[in-house]
């Protein structure tokens, strides 16, 4: 697909380490690329990019070439190892503006003062693929944020699934090596559909609830902009008076919850692989700033850190929202896209342990993993403790951390007394108390025996995974069965399959019929039970606030729209059109059997996309125009034939209707906009279609068709 990026018309502010302007003539500064000659890296200015040292014009290259030595040399080491897990990511610049209301429940300045505003970098990824695999692979996908704070740098790494599928940071190897390509082939990649994973969740079945959420429509996100991102743990705030209470973070997204279907999520891994990093970069370009809203889902801070029979501390567990409110405390803003790839969203380093004063860990066996775990790897990935020093990294508030030394340490220190007490350097720097704003852990007793055990409750693996089933409209269960079919259907090994659905029929018997019978295998005898341990099943039976489909038409600002058009089309509606989406912040593109430019009259519009360039996936909504309705491309019909399958908003007008007809789209179908004329009440019909995301009223009409043939 073609690239709607446009030159940037201005440049963003310099600023220097400590957030100073940054250092001019000759003066040191951290910036790259600054003067009009080529330099070596040593700043000696270099006559000729094109041709290395020669002893003749066609003799051999002399050693002595410094400047190819030096090229060359540091081509050879640009890459850097690559993250084991979130290898593939993307990540955006933007500001968090805090509500004031979480003040009740922490100290931590960014969360508590009314308006306050945090600068933030966030990166999305997913977890399994290599830095070159697709964007749209079903996989978990992480939502890690970083705020810049006035108090340090705090690093909320979480996921868009708010559980996860083990309880111990112990067996994180195990899972990710399950869940790569298999080591003798190196197959498939970023792909959880093959028989090491399944072997691996199968048999440890703590694993079953995230299997759930991995099987949904959630694995497979529309946009980066509409999927909901989760802290996972359970926190602990302190109010700084001695109060405190267990959270759980939650990132709602303004624009909604809308996944891909299956269909579509293939097609774009093959049409396009960086569908959501584009798709990220082009609505910051154009102005839709992605949103959302942060939420805490607040219990109190027991001393069995339970709260309505939900071990808090099971990071396979949710606590559903009917039980505790997700209560909004600030809105995240996206709005510009990195400078330059590599040294921004490559090098960020996130780490659990980035806590600031007024947040706090909890006992979570998972989280405490993650503590060690995520500094240990940017020693590797970054080459060496001096991680924070890269420009993503640095805090915006003053260091005086007197560690000194290692490998890529660009800091200049002075002093002598790197160490406390002294008094060769005047006894600084000073510790700070609570009071000076230092960072103290709410006191508490810890006690118990040393040994290699759960508590009881972390063995219900079942009751929750029912919970989610039970909570998704017939639609999204159709998904999910979709989803275990396609992924047991590529497993070869029987008994992986045998105790796959095992598991399935202890979480919900239909579900386990169902894709018994989509893989052609006998339903596994016995009842659905929560492996028949009732006493231990949490929650609730149901929660609605689990299914992701809307219940009214939410934004559409930074969708697309597709509009075919050919010479002669009403250019005239397409333009009432377009003003009408882009006042809903929506995105319209001309798309003609031809690149150009189409004409009638004296009016003419700007082909953007081809026949050839496009894809139905590239759109959340296709609508022919009046004088197109002739168009014989095939194309232009499998792109209206995708369009529908997908349950996406269609509309023609005029003779446009004719190319609907020639893709088999009857005018009455649900979710089809059809008039004789460009009208105002279409357009508005199109965007509270758009705002739903999806007709699924279409998908009964298509599955009765496949079962009639």
């Amino acid at each position: 697909m073609p690239d709607d990026r446009q030159p940037d018309q201005t440049a963003p502010a310099v600023v220097g380490p400590a957030g100073a302007p940054a250092g001019s003539g000759t003066s040191p500064d951290w910036r790259a690329q600054q003067g009009d000659q080529l330099t070596s890296a040593q700043g000696v200015r270099l006559p000729d990019a094109d041709h290395s040292l020669k002893a003749g014009p066609r003799g051999p290259t002399l050693m002595e070439d410094f400047h190819f030595r030096e090229k060359i040399t540091h081509f050879d080491h640009e890459r850097i190892p690559e993250r084991v897990v979130h290898a593939r990511g993307a990540g955006a610049h933007g500001v968090f503006r805090a509500y004031g209301n979480a003040a009740q429940w922490t100290r931590a300045a960014f969360l508590s003062g009314k308006d306050a505003e945090t600068p933030v970098f966030v990166r999305f990824s997913t977890v399994l693929g290599s830095r070159g695999s697709a964007d749209t692979v079903r996989d978990v996908r992480g939502f890690a944020v970083k705020f810049y704070t006035d108090e340090g740098n705090f690093d909320l790494v979480g996921n868009n699934m708010p559980v996860f599928f083990i309880q111990d940071a112990i067996k994180f190897p195990d899972i990710i090596h399950a869940g790569k390509p298999h080591p003798d082939r190196e197959i498939p990649q970023a792909q959880s559909a093959h028989d090491t994973f399944w072997d691996f969740v199968s048999l440890h079945t703590e694993a079953t609830h995230m299997v759930m959420w991995l099987m949904s429509d959630r694995a497979i996100p529309r946009s980066f902009r509409t999927m909901e991102g989760f802290g996972v743990h359970t926190f602990r705030l302190a109010d700084g008076k001695g109060g405190t209470a267990l959270v759980k973070f939650h990132w709602k997204p303004v624009a909604g919850i809308h996944s891909l279907v299956w269909e579509e999520a293939q097609l774009a891994a093959g049409m396009d692989p960086d569908f959501l990093r584009r798709d990220l970069a082009d609505a910051i370009e154009a102005g839709a700033f992605p949103e959302w809203e942060l939420g805490l889902q607040v219990m109190p801070d027991s001393e069995d850190q339970m709260f309505e029979g939900i071990d808090l501390l099971d990071p396979t567990k949710i606590v559903p929202e009917e039980l505790a409110p997700v209560q909004p405390v600030g809105r995240l803003t996206l709005n510009a896209n990195p400078t330059n790839f590599f040294a921004e969203t490559e090098q960020i380093a996130f780490h659990t342990g980035h806590l600031v004063p007024g947040i706090e860990v909890t006992d979570d066996p998972l989280m405490q993993g993650r503590m060690f775990s995520y500094l240990d790897t940017q020693l590797t990935r970054l080459g060496g403790p001096n991680f924070s020093q890269l420009p993503i990294n640095r805090p915006r508030v003053p260091v005086n951390d007197m560690l000194r030394d290692g490998m890529h340490q660009t800091a200049v220190h002075t002093g002598v007394a790197p160490y406390l007490p002294n008094s060769l350097g005047d006894g600084k720097p000073q510790v700070a108390d609570a009071k000076a704003g230092g960072y103290v852990p709410t006191p508490r007793r810890i006690a118990g025996p040393v040994v290699r055990e759960s508590p009881v409750s972390f063995e219900d693996h079942y009751s929750q995974a029912t919970m989610f089933w039970n909570s998704m409209t017939q639609v999204e269960k159709l998904h999910i069965v979709e989803a275990f079919t396609f992924e047991l259907g590529k497993c070869y090994e029987q008994p992986v399959r045998d105790q796959m659905l095992e598991n399935l029929a202890k979480i919900d018997a239909e579900l386990c019929m169902t894709v018994a019978e989509g893989l052609g295998m006998p339903t596994p005898s016995g009842v659905a039970t929560p492996d028949g341990k009732a006493e231990l099943i949490v929650g609730l039976d149901v929660s609605p606030a689990l299914s992701q489909l809307p219940l009214k038409p939410g934004p559409i600002a930074g969708r697309k729209v597709g509009v075919l058009v050919d010479d002669g089309a009403d250019l005239a509606g397409v333009s009432k059109l377009r003003d009408s989406l882009e006042s809903e912040g929506a995105v319209l593109h001309v798309i003609a059997p031809h690149g150009g430019m189409v004409k009638k009259g004296a009016r003419s519009e700007v082909v953007e996309r081809t026949l050839l360039t496009t894809r139905s996936i590239e759109f959340d909504a296709v609508v022919v125009a009046d004088g197109a309705g002739s168009m014989t491309d095939r194309r232009a019909i499998t792109l209206l034939e995708e369009a529908f399958r997908h349950c996406k908003a269609i509309a023609a007008w005029g003779d446009g209707a004719n190319l609907l007809a020639a893709a088999g789209i009857e005018a009455d179908a649900p979710g089809v906009q059809v008039s004789e004329k460009a009208s105002s009440a279409q357009r508005k019909a199109l965007v509270r279609a758009m705002g739903m995301h999806r007709e699924w009223a279409r998908l009964p009409q298509l599955l009765e068709e496949v079962v009639a043939t």
